[in-house]
């Protein structure tokens, strides 16, 4: 027996081939029919220019088919309350395993949303105080900002064995919603001059609210209502006609002719316009917003959102606002020093979240830190912190570029951690860029050779050694290592920035040299943007490019986001005798079938809704009277099939030649877009190219200091060589450029260098160098210093 038993164990098991994850036939986005093989219990690095493909095969392909086999498993009623995702375009997946994608997205813009909710930190913590804190007020939801104080009471009627049976109940939650500023920490107040010219009557035009002028719907539910004279200056208004223009509650009323809901001018703003993310809002939208309305602390609960009765609670003299208020490496601390036997389990889940932030370098935040204002890199560390204990093994950990919005000191700290889930013996798949995170792949993927249509196929896969030696684009520059400049320009002026003191910053003065490349660096949480975005003065003709997505639905492409739309849709209708509209597929040129979308989409409920190629325009978008005009000799659909390169050329010189258009062609040629096509969706473009996009256009506005808040983010090692190029070109050109940044080449870059910290939060916020980088690097007196030093060889 124990022979048989040793000879079955020695044969090997069918369960154990499985060590690879196949990849054949990927086809999504501009993917090739690319077929790869992932080792797993690996760290597998995707490399590749921007817009080769790496997120289409490891985001798209492989993560996007093992979340829609998981959800798969679960019953068609609960599917129905999922997103519903399509089977990607490959034909074989095989050996997948479940994937938990920690990427880049950033963490909702809800003015609700903390740091603290956003991770299992607050809800802990309102359990620890409704257990601990004295005097005692109630359950957890009494130390909640989001649970609004309710009561009510009344008759509750129930059939029970055929007889009507009638109760008296009553009910009440305590909740910790300060009832001032319903749980945002900050008040608005609407300046009523910025809504109208009271020296008008609506007739007049007095209305100054984005769509709100004569003759719009808006402006005839006020006029038309009965309720205001129309032809009256609004200063003449009686008290009563005040009241009613300004802050009715909404009524059913008939106005010109239909029954409609009429609501005074102000709360119909506050619904409309003031409960939206700004970041979504149109420029001139917003800028009315920014105009109109003023945000100051709420005076009640000082801005900790939080009701009298929650902030009265304590533990040892510290209530739960101050707790969340507290940096979160100082709060971790406060908890290990509670010793109460009643909570240990919690106090140790707690202790171990509170570390796992400063583990992975977030220890400067707190937990009270709004949601929407973390950067991409720091919303995905937040994300990373609830799998770093975890005891999940076989698991396939998918990264989007984890060093985004790292400094090269706390890049080691990240790979430590990709390593230790890894070593867990979890699959750990990454996005990356940035050599020294390379460098500790086990296997490698390299994708190219170029991006958008140039790009889909695989170059490399092998070892690291492999791919400084294979001879593709990424080995090649792998190794690439700027050096310091022999001279630096000279500055033409500077820029006073006294007493800056936003959030970390320590009463900073500082100068910035004007005419010349600055580079503001230190560790993640030194204060760099707090320098750069919130203490220079106003006025001073600033220009900002930071790192908040591009929003746009798979209507919106590079032209129409540029507004290179406008000056083609002019030039084809002038040479054509018709109207602009036509040459919009949003609008009066629109297919009928497909209302310009190029698909019609059927939805399946649970299942994935199918997509199919419109049959009346061929996915072409336009009806197909409007392909009958030609401009140059090519109709609006071959106008936006064009590359922005092969466009360049095409609105440069000869019949279709058109300045304007070609003015917005070259600055997209000069980040480095060349590659995309003109009607390419915006859903599809990489993070990379999005924040490109985003500086393409800014380059128009006219300013003469532009502040780039970590350019690099996304490019790759070629590409950074570009930048630079760009950068000097604007300084060439008489701007003042300061660039946010982590990476070395552009510090070794600088004409400049201005260095935050010593280290994060509130050990950070002083400037610790300011001078060219030469002199950072011969004085090694920063860790900045220490690490472009390693870096330039010095």
């Amino acid at each position: 027996m124990a022979t048989r038993t040793g000879a079955q164990s020695s044969a090997p098991r069918a369960a154990d081939s499985h060590e690879l994850i196949r990849v054949h036939g990927a086809r999504e986005n501009n993917l090739k029919d690319v077929s790869v093989e992932i080792p797993k219990r690996r760290l597998t690095v995707f490399t590749g220019v921007s817009g080769s493909g790496k997120s289409s095969l490891v985001f798209d392909t492989i993560a996007a088919e093992s979340q829609r086999m998981i959800n798969e498993t679960y019953s068609a009623f609960l599917q129905g309350f999922m997103p519903t995702l399509a089977r990607p375009e490959v034909d074989v997946l095989d050996g997948l395993t479940t994937a938990i994608i920690v990427d880049q997205q950033r963490l909702g813009a809800d003015p609700r949303s903390t740091v603290g909710t956003a991770t299992d930190a607050n809800a802990m913590l309102r359990i620890l105080f409704s257990r601990l804190g004295r005097p005692h007020i109630g359950s957890p939801k009494a130390f909640s900002f989001n649970v609004a104080s309710i009561s009510g009471a009344g008759a509750v009627t129930t059939e029970r064995g055929g007889r009507t049976v009638k109760e008296r109940r009553s009910f009440s939650v305590t909740g910790g919603m300060c009832p001032r500023c319903e749980g945002r920490g900050s008040v608005s107040d609407i300046d009523l001059a910025q809504l109208y010219d009271d020296s008008l009557s609506l007739n007049e035009g007095a209305l100054a609210v984005p769509g709100y002028g004569s003759g719009g719907w808006n402006h005839r539910l006020y006029a038309e209502s009965g309720l205001v004279d129309a032809d009256k200056p609004i200063r003449e208004y009686t008290r009563r006609e005040l009241e009613d223009f300004l802050y009715r509650e909404p009524t059913r009323m008939k106005i010109a002719g239909i029954n409609m809901t009429y609501e005074g001018l102000v709360p119909r703003l506050r619904k409309s316009m003031l409960a939206k993310d700004p970041e979504a809002m149109q420029p001139h939208i917003r800028a009315f917003v920014d105009r109109a309305v003023t945000f100051t602390t709420c005076p009640e609960c000082a801005g900790t959102r939080l009701t009298e009765a929650a902030r009265s609670s304590r533990i040892e003299g510290v209530s739960i606002a101050d707790a969340c208020a507290m940096q979160i490496s100082d709060l971790a601390t406060w908890v290990r020093g509670l010793a109460e036997p009643s909570v240990t389990p919690l106090l140790t889940s707690l202790g171990h979240t509170l570390d796992s932030f400063v583990e992975i370098g977030l220890g400067y935040l707190s937990l009270d830190r709004p949601a929407g204002t973390l950067s991409g890199g720091e919303a995905q560390r937040v994300k990373m912190i609830r799998h770093l204990g975890s005891s999940l093994t076989d698991v396939t950990y998918v990264f989007d570029e984890p060093t985004i919005g790292l400094h090269p000191h706390d890049i080691q700290r990240m790979n430590d951690l990709l390593l230790r889930l890894r070593d867990k013996g979890n699959t750990v798949l990454v996005v990356e860029h940035k050599p020294e995170t390379i460098a500790i792949a086990d296997h490698v993927v390299d994708l190219g050779p170029g991006a958008g249509a140039a790009g889909g196929t695989v170059c490399f896969e092998g070892t690291v050694e492999g791919l400084r030696e294979g001879g593709t684009l990424t080995g090649r520059h792998l190794g690439d290592r700027a050096v310091l400049k022999e001279t630096v320009r000279t500055p033409a002026g500077r820029l006073e920035i006294r007493g800056a003191s936003a959030h970390n910053l320590r009463d900073v003065d500082v100068d910035i040299p004007l005419g010349v490349l600055v580079v503001v660096t230190g560790v993640a949480g030194s204060g760099k943007s707090s320098l750069v975005h919130g203490s220079i003065p106003a006025g001073a003709g600033v220009v900002s490019v930071d790192q908040s997505p591009i929003r746009g639905s798979r209507r919106s492409n590079p032209a129409t986001y540029t507004g290179l739309l406008e000056p083609i849709r002019k030039a084809f209708a002038k040479a054509n005798g018709v109207k602009p509209a036509l040459f919009s597929a949003n609008s009066e040129g629109a297919c009928p079938t497909c209302n310009g979308a190029g698909v019609v989409y059927t939805d399946l409920a649970m299942m994935a809704g199918v997509a199919t190629t419109c049959e009346e325009c061929e996915g072409k978008r336009f009806d197909a009277s409007v392909l009958e005009y030609t401009f140059g000799g090519r109709d609006i659909t071959e106008v936006l099939a064009m590359s922005v390169a092969e466009a360049e050329e095409f609105f440069g010189a000869g019949e279709a030649r058109s300045p304007a258009a070609h003015r917005i062609l070259g600055r997209l040629a000069d980040v480095g877009l060349g590659y995309l096509t003109l009607g390419q969706p915006l859903t599809t473009l990489s993070g990379g190219e999005r924040q490109r996009l985003k500086l393409a256009t800014v380059l128009a506005e006219k300013g003469g200091v532009y502040v780039l808040d970590e350019p690099t983010a996304g490019l790759h090692l070629a590409d950074v060589e570009h930048l630079l190029g760009l950068l000097d070109r604007l300084v060439d050109a008489g701007k003042s450029v300061v660039v946010v940044e982590h990476h070395q080449a552009v510090m070794a870059h600088a004409d400049w260098i201005i260095d935050l910290g010593p280290g994060a939060g509130h050990d950070g916020g002083r400037v610790v160098f300011e001078g060219t980088p030469a002199e950072l690097v011969a004085a090694r007196s920063t860790l900045t210093g220490e690490h472009l030093a390693a870096y330039v060889g010095a």
